[in-house]
């Protein structure tokens, strides 16, 4: 075990092969394809500075590697424009949703199922060596992007359905789909909702470099295992720095989502100027889905309490407060997927928020006051106030599925989710 942790320990800081076409401002460029004999440089080694010194690398060589550890300049590859200062996000507004969910559900269902496949087959390429389609992965998001626009709720709630023994491949679809929901509720252009989306798919690719025994470890983590662990930012960036035709920003997002504004963050230590926008919202997103999926070591914790922590972690100088504030709008109190505890004893999920009345969501009940399983059927809390017995309908807490004996995904499964969804009104 111990070989292997210091193996690929130095692996992740070896000299990386770089398409000459893919070189950024503050790459350092370590060695070439050729002899420095061949070339008109004037040292055998040194960092691009400028837009000339790529070109004059592009004119020379094919390819080159270049050496992150004497890097000295964060590429900025997402424009801080704007879109991202506290003035900007205290007054931006989402837009309106072009459809409903229950047009958009079966499409959600569709997209979900396919771009959950793609990203296993790029885990399962990493690990073989082979590399990612890059267009596969960028017509996948585009998709996740258009169903987001439609009905967020729709494409969010897919989200939930998780299956603890595939946490790895599931978090990066979930973290792409929350990165585009947070992108749309700052009201980010097209374009851009197409990258953040493919920063969040792309993430965590270089977990797939990690041996399994650290990956899935339920316990505790030693020194040296946890270095090993962090390693997958580098690792990740290594990988997407390799592959043909991969956005430039979701290669530094690979590299910088477990960076902190306060610097305490790895793998660089960088702070908050050095930080993209890209990387700070998808720092945000990833924490949340960490903090609220189950896993091999952890149980999830609930809604409420995985908002807290990110909001702890941005007063503490970890992530972007006003983003992380939007990011918690975005999901509000009962975010769709969620299961809550009627007043009534009675159980159900959020399958659509009501934006005039946001604590009054439309829901599926799933369980009656004795926590047994019922006849699903669909309820507009903002319609209906009262049960049969005359009660007020009040959501008292949302809650884990499994304190009830609910697993969503078998729901799903089973198509009892997919029957109560056809009971919506448009």
């Amino acid at each position: 075990m111990q070989n292997k942790i210091n193996n690929l320990l130095i692996d992740s800081i070896e000299l990386v092969q770089i398409d000459a076409q893919d070189l950024k401002i503050g790459m350092f460029v370590s060695k070439l394809d050729r002899s420095w004999l061949e070339t008109n440089f004037r040292f055998q080694g040194f960092e691009l500075k400028t837009q000339a010194d790529i070109d004059a690398v592009q004119k020379q060589c094919d390819f080159v590697f270049i050496d992150i550890t004497k890097q000295t300049k964060v590429p900025q590859y997402v424009a801080r424009s704007t879109a991202y200062t506290r003035d900007n996000l205290d007054h931006v507004q989402p837009p309106d949703k072009r459809s409903s969910f229950k047009q958009e559900i079966h499409k959600a269902e569709v997209i979900h199922h396919k771009s959950s496949s793609l990203v296993k087959g790029f885990m399962e390429d990493v690990q073989l060596g082979r590399p990612i389609n890059a267009l596969a992965a960028k017509k996948a998001v585009a998709y996740c992007v258009d169903s987001v626009l439609n009905a967020p709720d729709a494409l969010m709630l897919m989200t939930q359905l998780r299956n603890r023994d595939e946490y790895t491949a599931q978090h990066s679809m979930n973290v792409c789909v929350f990165a585009i929901a947070l992108g749309r509720q700052i009201n980010l252009p097209l374009e851009e909702l197409n990258h953040v989306g493919l920063c969040g798919m792309m993430h965590d690719m270089g977990k797939m470099q990690v041996p399994l025994e650290i990956l899935n470890k339920p316990g505790r983590f030693t020194p040296e295992e946890m270095a090993i662990m962090q390693s997958h930012a580098t690792l990740g960036w290594k990988i997407l720095l390799g592959t043909s035709g991969m956005y430039a920003g979701a290669v530094d997002v690979a590299f910088s989502h477990h960076e902190r504004l306060d610097g305490k963050g790895y793998p660089r230590q960088l702070k908050a100027e050095q930080i993209t926008p890209y990387s700070r919202m998808v720092a945000i997103v990833d924490m949340y889905d960490a903090v609220s999926s189950d896993r091999v070591y952890q149980q999830g914790r609930p809604h409420l309490d995985a908002i807290k922590i990110l909001a702890e972690s941005s007063a503490n100088g970890h992530l972007d407060p006003p983003l992380t504030m939007k990011f918690i709008e975005c999901l509000g109190i009962y975010p769709a997927g969620s299961v809550v505890e009627l007043n009534s004893g009675e159980v159900a999920m959020v399958i659509e928020i009501n934006p005039k009345a946001k604590l009054k969501p439309k829901i599926l009940m799933l369980c009656d006051a004795q926590k047994q399983p019922c006849q699903e059927f669909v309820l507009d809390l903002s319609m209906v106030s009262q049960n049969i017995d005359g009660q007020q309908y009040v959501i008292k807490r949302v809650m884990r599925a499994d304190e009830c004996g609910i697993d969503l995904l078998q729901y799903y499964q089973s198509g009892l989710l997919q029957k109560g969804w056809k009971q919506l009104q448009d």
